[in-house]
């Protein structure tokens, strides 16, 4: 197989760091495993972020993705780790990571997880007449 999944995201510069401007990507595909029965857990996730000097690479993201496949996770912590990474590899101005997974016994779950650079003032938004 040419790909592997892989944990190393990578990333490429910004190419208007004096600008915030919203970056949204949506992964339908995301799949890893319940801990309690290693039955596969499906989720569309959905991945909302203003860079800084950063941006993920897609490629990359797609093949960090693919690597939870095989990995047991509860739906909180599978979330949370994905935006520390991901957080960790680009250093945002601010990242939402909205992880939505089927159902599974008649339940839904959606996970919301976000961080906000210290230094960062959301721009107020305009309102027109």
């Amino acid at each position: 197989m040419p790909s592997q999944p892989s944990k190393d995201l990578e990333t490429f510069d910004n190419p208007q760091p004096g600008r915030d401007y919203t970056i949204r990507i949506r992964v339908p595909e995301f799949t890893c495993l319940c801990p309690k029965t290693g039955q596969p857990d499906f989720a569309t996730l959905y991945l909302d972020y203003v860079p800084r000097e950063r941006c993920v690479e897609l490629k990359s993201l797609k093949l960090y993705v693919w690597a939870f496949r095989d990995q047991g996770a509860f739906h909180e912590k599978v979330t949370n780790e994905i935006l520390n990474d991901l957080v960790a590899a680009t250093d945002p101005n601010f990242m939402r990571l909205t992880a939505e997974f089927n159902v599974r016994g008649g339940v839904y779950t959606t996970v919301v997880a976000e961080h906000r650079h210290p230094d960062w003032q959301p721009p107020v938004p305009v309102t027109l007449p």
